[in-house]
């Protein structure tokens, strides 16, 4: 931030912007492009897709944007904004394609969309910034493959967990520490939550319902500490993390939660407590400097051998325009995946649920997930949360079983299942899930040859 202050202000004093592309204006979209449009020096939002443009509008006019442009072509888009009018696009690959977006941000929250928008993006030369927890945590490590072959980065956003860890895992290395844990910290754990009960929350703060149900069942801090995970080589210790640990001492207490040899032995680990209040974030690191262990007790940080160093909030949406320009500016990934998945989001069943039925999206009425090392998630061959949506079940699946591949159905032609399987082979050289999908789809290439053809209405 120190530096990112004085560099956007340097790229305005020349008369540049970064000129940002969104793609999603849901709630977070929202407070996004009020922050851009009205506190963020050197950087513009150019252009906004939505399923429904009026919302996209209303998104530009909450931030005091006026006369704003519906953009039907890619021509009528790149106009608007070489013009410095506010734009809708009604097409969102315009957006990836437009030679007047410089970066794209990813608010949609879908895997299967935002694969492609992501993979459209890298191809016409465009970096993506991710407010989008669960395709970076479903498939990040192959699409920052895709992100180098094409010269561009893919990274998390600043203020959300993720990011906000990152930073503080960043910097606590930096002060000579070994970090041993990375904690998120929630305010309640119920995997059973729903968007029926989370229905007043949701409009008390004007948010999606589901959204807030994948926070109140634990697949979001799930999804995020996957990403932590990928981009410190961190595991969990088993799956499910602490599954709602509440917690409600003192934060300088914490590392009594953990045994430091556990820590070692599994080269650190991620997880999340529910608890204690007005801290949102912590990271438990060792010093093997004692030395320096003198000073850190000296400092009031206690007599070790763990220290917590923690942050008491995550301001998402005030904070990500910090991403994107470090992105722009200094092609820096706010959370870098170090190579393959380490941990992965595996779906559990939130009841119980019955042969011929199709899942719901994560965050709805059928299930949850729950993080997972990347050896138990290939072994048992789990089917990942973020690829719930549109499976339909073979068989009974009991209330908080496991979701396998051999369990389900899977949706045809998607992108991300193809991607997904070229994670495995490409870092971890597993083939399975790759021949799941051909032997998945040449049986139904067969019961479409075999279906006896339909007669002709009448």
């Amino acid at each position: 931030m120190i530096i990112v202050d004085r560099a956007l202000a340097a790229h305005e004093a020349q008369g540049k912007a970064i000129r940002v592309g969104m793609i999603g204006a849901g709630f977070m979209g929202q407070g996004l492009t009020n922050q851009i449009v009205n506190s963020v020096r050197g950087m513009r939002m150019a252009a906004i897709y939505n399923r429904k443009p009026e919302r996209a509008i209303g998104v530009y006019k909450y931030a005091g944007c006026d006369d704003v442009v519906v953009a039907k072509t890619q021509s009528a888009l790149d106009e608007a904004i070489r013009k410095g009018s506010p734009v809708v696009a009604e097409d969102p690959f315009t957006i990836c394609r437009s030679p007047e977006v410089d970066i794209v941000v990813d608010v949609t929250g879908s895997v299967e969309f935002g694969a492609q928008i992501i993979l459209e993006a890298f191809a016409n030369k465009k970096s993506v910034v991710l407010m989008n927890a669960e395709v970076d945590a479903t498939l990040g490590p192959i699409l920052r493959f895709y992100a180098r072959k094409h010269g561009q980065i893919l990274s998390a956003c600043e203020g959300d967990e993720p990011g906000v860890q990152m930073n503080l895992f960043r910097w606590v290395k930096g002060l000579g520490l070994i970090p041993r844990a990375m904690v998120n910290v929630k305010g309640l754990q119920d995997p059973y939550r729903n968007p029926t009960t989370q229905q007043g929350w949701a409009e008390r703060w004007g948010q999606n319902a589901a959204m807030v149900t994948s926070f109140a069942d634990g697949s979001k801090i799930s999804f995020e500490q996957a990403i932590v995970a990928n981009a410190t080589g961190f595991k969990v210790r088993s799956r499910g993390m602490s599954r709602g640990l509440k917690y409600d001492g003192s934060i300088m207490d914490a590392p009594k939660l953990y045994d430091l040899e556990e820590l070692r032995a599994l080269g650190g680990i991620v997880d999340y407590t529910v608890g204690p209040s007005l801290v949102k974030v912590f990271c438990l690191a060792e010093h093997p400097d004692p030395k320096q262990r003198h000073y850190l007790n000296l400092y009031k940080m206690g007599e070790g051998p763990l220290y917590p160093f923690w942050i008491p909030y995550h301001l998402v949406h005030f904070e990500a325009p910090n991403a994107i320009a470090r992105v722009a500016l200094f092609q820096d990934d706010v959370a870098e995946s170090l190579g393959g998945p380490v941990v992965e989001v595996c779906a559990v069943a939130k009841r119980d649920l019955k042969a011929g039925e199709v899942l719901d999206e994560y965050g709805m009425y059928m299930t949850y997930g729950e993080a997972v090392n990347v050896e138990e998630m290939s072994a048992g061959r789990y089917l990942p949360e973020g690829l719930v949506e549109g499976c339909k079940l073979k068989r009974d699946i009991a209330k908080d079983q496991v979701l396998t591949y051999a369990d389900v159905e899977l949706p045809e032609g998607r992108l991300a299942d193809r991607l997904r399987a070229e994670q495995y082979r490409h870092f971890r050289g597993d083939p399975w899930l790759e021949q799941h999908l051909e032997a998945s789809a040449n049986g139904a290439n067969r019961d479409r040859t075999a279906a006896p053809a339909r007669p002709e209405a009448q």
